[in-house]
């Protein structure tokens, strides 16, 4: 069984700079793996304790630099990995990105049984990408998933965060899941996992090995685009005031509702 975990390198600090095209300005950011991603790992890498003949390559869109979480994920114990780079792919919406990954993961690996992404990114929030791969791949998609429970005859089944509780669904693999923020934590790279990280070769992909056109990636790609990004201004402190009666935390709250 072949799994392909799509991982994304995010800013490690809040002092964001943004492009002409108001995306992200990645050049010079301290980056780290964008903590649902490390989920998304996390899981894949309990399915290979689980189960026999399991194979797993972990991915991700981005600058050559990106490189540094593919090792990363190496270490944890996934047995391969590669970068998606191109001047082309930048400020890609996730409609354009979903497209790149899906295309890429079509290319680049074989018979690929389970797509695993984080539900989240933290530098977009937009939870958009994993549903665009599944569409582009034509997959079966579970989003908010907290687990996987099973996997057998075909089929994976999952436990996945409603907004009213818990939900088992079971999926017809070829499938693509989002992973939640799990209830486990995930595990540490050992040595033997960095030394091996270390001598892994990353390949890198462009826009021509994954067999797409400049109109179908990027800005050129992208049906929606960022018209102004901005820092929200932040809010003042509240105001504590204590040894009131009833009536008073009432007529203090009219007051400030009034203003």
């Amino acid at each position: 069984m072949n799994i392909a975990v799509c991982i994304k390198q995010v800013p490690d600090t809040a002092e964001i700079k943004w492009t002409e095209n108001n995306t992200i300005d990645r050049n010079g950011l301290e980056s780290v793996i964008n903590p649902f991603d490390v989920y998304a790992l996390e899981t894949a890498l309990r399915i290979k304790d689980k189960y026999e003949n399991i194979r797993i390559t972990a991915l991700t869109m981005g600058p050559p630099q990106a490189e540094e979480i593919i090792r990363k994920a190496i270490s944890f114990g996934v047995d391969n990995g590669f970068v998606i780079t191109d001047k082309k792919f930048s400020g890609a919406d996730t409609v354009a990105t979903g497209r790149t990954i899906a295309n890429a993961i079509s290319k680049c690996i074989e018979n690929v049984d389970l797509v695993i992404c984080g539900q989240f990114a933290t530098d977009g929030d937009t939870a958009q990408t994993g549903p665009t791969i599944s569409t582009n791949l034509n997959y079966a998609l579970a989003t908010y998933v907290k687990e996987v429970l099973n996997i057998e005859n075909g089929f994976i089944t999952v436990k996945k965060e409603v907004e009213d509780g818990i939900e088992t669904l079971k999926l017809k693999l070829p499938a693509v899941i989002c992973i939640q923020k799990c209830d486990y934590e995930p595990r540490r790279p050992l040595i033997d996992g960095f030394i091996k990280a270390q001598k892994a070769e990353i390949p890198y992909y462009s826009m021509d090995d994954i067999g797409l056109e400049a109109d179908k990636v990027g800005i050129k790609g992208s049906p929606t685009y960022v018209s102004k990004a901005f820092r929200p201004e932040q809010k003042h402190g509240g105001e504590i005031f204590e040894n009131l009666t009833t009536q008073e935390s009432v007529n203090k709250i009219i007051e400030a509702l009034n203003d």
